[in-house]
Parts: C-alpha cells; sequence; structure tokens
C-alpha cells in the first residue's frame, strides 16, 4: 500500500472525507476508487460513491476476491443508509462468506451487522434476533462495535425491552467515545430521547394519559385487557389477536372497549365500523355478522354480550379493559414513524419496511407533503423522502414486527 493510499485510509478512519479525497482525488487505481466511493458516502453523495465502488470491485478483478468483497460490503453499508432496501442481500451473503473463508474476521463481523440492521428495519425481528446471537463482537472496531450496540438497542426498543436497550445505549456510549464520531453520538442520543418520550395514549373509560416505553411495557405485562390501536391486536398477558387484516373488526372492538363499562349502542357500532350516518336493516344485519367473528376471535379472552340497546365487553377474569392509542391519531403514522429516524427513504424502501404496496405508501406520502409533515427531494428512482420535524414522540409501536403479530 503506497503513502498516499494509507494516508487516505487513515483520513477516513479519523472522520475527515475531504482530507482522504485530497489524496486520491484524481487517482482511478483501484485501491483509490474504493476509497473515493467511501468518501463521498461519508459526504451524502450516495450515488456517486456506489458507482465509484462498483468501478472499484471490476478493476481489482477476480484475483483480489477479497478486496471486492470488501467493496461489496460498503456498497451495503451505502444502501443501507440511503434506506435502499430492495439492495441484493444475496450479494452481502456471498461477500461475507468470502471474507470468512480468506480470515478477515473484522469486515465479515461488520457484514454480519448490516444484514441483521437491515432485518430490523423491515421488521424480521426473530430473525435479527437470532443472527445477533450468532454474531460475535469482539472483533469490531469501536465505530463498529458502537453500531453492533445500537442494533442491540433497536431491537430491544421493538420488543419493548427498555431495560436492555438503555443498557445497550450504555455501552454504545462508551465505544462511541472511543471512536470519536459525531454522527453515532448523535444517534445514540436520538435513541435514548425515545426512551423518556411519549411512546402512546392510554384510554380507560373517561381518563387518558401519556405512557413512556417503560410504562407500556409494564401494562403488557398487566392481566388488564389491552386493545393495541398502535398495532392493531388485542393483547392479554402472552396472548395476542391480531386485527391489522381485519379493521372493521378492531374498530368494533375498540369502541366496546372505549364504551365499558356500560356497553355501546348498535347505531354507534355501526358508524364506528361502518361509517354509517343512519343505521337501517342492512347495517344491523352486518353488525350481527361481525360481533359473530369478533366473539369467536376473543373467546379466550373476553365477552362480547348483548344489551337492550346494543353490545358490552366484559373480560372473563374481571381485569380492566384499556384502550392504547397512538399519542397522537394519525393513519399514515407508520410512515411518519420510519421517517422519525431522519434519514431519507425511497418509496420502495418504506413499502418494503412496512409490508405495504408501494402505491399505498405512496398516496400515504402524497397526503403527509399536503399536509407539511414530510417533504422530497430528487425525482423518479432518486426521489426520497424526509421529515422535516422529528415527531415528540417515541415511534418504536408504531412499526412493524411481524414475528410478534403474525
Amino acid at each position: 500500500m503506497d503513502s498516499l493510499i494509507s494516508a487516505a485510509a487513515q483520513a477516513l478512519a479519523a472522520g475527515d472525507p475531504l482530507g482522504a479525497l485530497n489524496r486520491v482525488a484524481l487517482r482511478d487505481d483501484p485501491p483509490a476508487l474504493a476509497l473515493r466511493g467511501i468518501a463521498m458516502a461519508r459526504l451524502g453523495e450516495t450515488v456517486r460513491a456506489k458507482a465509484l465502488l462498483r468501478q472499484a470491485a471490476r478493476a481489482f478483478g477476480p484475483r483480489a476476491a477479497m478486496a471486492r468483497a470488501r467493496c461489496v460490503v460498503a456498497e451495503a453499508e451505502i444502501a443501507l443508509a440511503a434506506r435502499d432496501l430492495s439492495w441484493p442481500t444475496k450479494a452481502l451473503a456471498e461477500a461475507r462468506e468470502t471474507l470468512e473463508q480468506h480470515g478477515d474476521r473484522i469486515n465479515a463481523a461488520y457484514a454480519r451487522s448490516l444484514e441483521i440492521r437491515r432485518m430490523v428495519l423491515i421488521g424480521h425481528l426473530d430473525d435479527a434476533e437470532r443472527g445477533l446471537a450468532d454474531l460475535d463482537p469482539t472483533p469490531l472496531q469501536p465505530a463498529a462495535r458502537t453500531i453492533y450496540e445500537l442494533i442491540v438497542a433497536g431491537l430491544a426498543l421493538r420488543r419493548l425491552q427498555t431495560k436492555a436497550a438503555q443498557a445497550a445505549l450504555e455501552r454504545a456510549a462508551r465505544t462511541a467515545r472511543q471512536a470519536r464520531s459525531p454522527e453515532l453520538h448523535a444517534e445514540i442520543e436520538r435513541l435514548l430521547g425515545t426512551l423518556s418520550a411519549p411512546a402512546a395514549r392510554l384510554i380507560q373509560g373517561a381518563e387518558q394519559r401519556l405512557l413512556r416505553l417503560d410504562e407500556v411495557e409494564a401494562l403488557f405485562r398487566s392481566d388488564s385487557l389491552i386493545i393495541d390501536a398502535c398495532r392493531l391486536a388485542v393483547r392479554q398477558g402472552g396472548r395476542i389477536v391480531p386485527l391489522a387484516r381485519r379493521p372493521v373488526l378492531f374498530a368494533l372492538v375498540r369502541r366496546l372497549a372505549e364504551g365499558t363499562p356500560d356497553g355501546v349502542s348498535r347505531s354507534q357500532l355501526i358508524a364506528a365500523a361502518f361509517r354509517g350516518k343512519e343505521a337501517d336493516e342492512s347495517h344491523r344485519a352486518r353488525l350481527r355478522v361481525e360481533i359473530g367473528r369478533l366473539r369467536q376471535l376473543l373467546k379466550n379472552i373476553a365477552e362480547v354480550s348483548a344489551t337492550r340497546d346494543g353490545f358490552v365487553l366484559t373480560t372473563q377474569g374481571g381485569h380492566g379493559i384499556v384502550v392504547l392509542a397512538q399519542p397522537i391519531e394519525d393513519e399514515n403514522a407508520p410512515v411518519l414513524a420510519c421517517l422519525a429516524d431522519g434519514e431519507a427513504w425511497s418509496s420502495s424502501g418504506l413499502a418494503l419496511a412496512l409490508g405495504l404496496s408501494q402505491r399505498t405508501v405512496q398516496r400515504a406520502l402524497d397526503a403527509l407533503a399536503l399536509s407539511g409533515k414530510v417533504q422530497s427531494f430528487g425525482r423518479g428512482r432518486a426521489q426520497r423522502w424526509t421529515c422535516p420535524v422529528v415527531p415528540a414522540f417515541a415511534t418504536s409501536l408504531l412499526l412493524p414486527a411481524w414475528s410478534s403479530l403474525d
């Protein structure tokens, strides 16, 4: 390695991408192209960065398998930072295997951490946990070790394990001081703020109050029947009835929970579930059918009993009934929750992370843009969406966690 390449690499390690470019900007040999790509990524020029890394990988040739693999890992990191979640994961897995075969444990471990970060972003929490269990963070350098701890903290937050998240963030803060990275310190502060910010709104009868994540965690451990309007499910203890794909049934059970212990009239239930202003016989017939379906789903948790004017929701053990709602009600809250991480997302990345169609996500983005809650830059495939004002509440409950609800 010549002196300029070595100096450029040291400048990048010290967080000085401009210093690195000053040394290799006019060179087009493979190592210089790779360093230029990484430096451009640090400066936010992700499109140019990916092009340079691909050019470097081709220039290294088939004999330099380890160097090519490192370029693939760097490109994967850029794609993840740009929230390009459709980037081919098979290429990253193959690069990781190549690095392992050549004894590069540090970059192989970092490649695995990128795979796990993507799993967390798209809500594959079980897969992410298994990946973390198999990943040995010992060889990671301070910056990469900080990212590892941030992954652990992010996964714990999605699982509502606040003590584990706090411990991981404390470890991340220690390694971030060694890495001397302002970006990592900012991410740690953002996640620490999540722990103390309002995460949900508790509705019990006529009373309402905001809850932090640790209070939501305690509520989930209680015996209360919880109508979870953040993740569209009914919970009690360890039992979960997912209703994300049954919006009518969820609307009914939420309205019944809000009306306990007195019950809710048929006309109110029809208005809540079917948006009908005046109840006719067809609405009443449909209500009977949907109530029957709801009874079947909740038969081991709660009972829906008929009254003279409507229906009432009760628990089998006489436990309390509460509604856990979003801090601020917004039908597009999951999209805002993704954008709250401060990164620029593509609509395709949001669709993949939320498990929605790209058309649905685009409609949500258009509606949020009209209200000034999000903004975009770029055109076509290069268009990205950001949240100009980060929500003043925790968004963990609004993000998908397929493994816990499916």
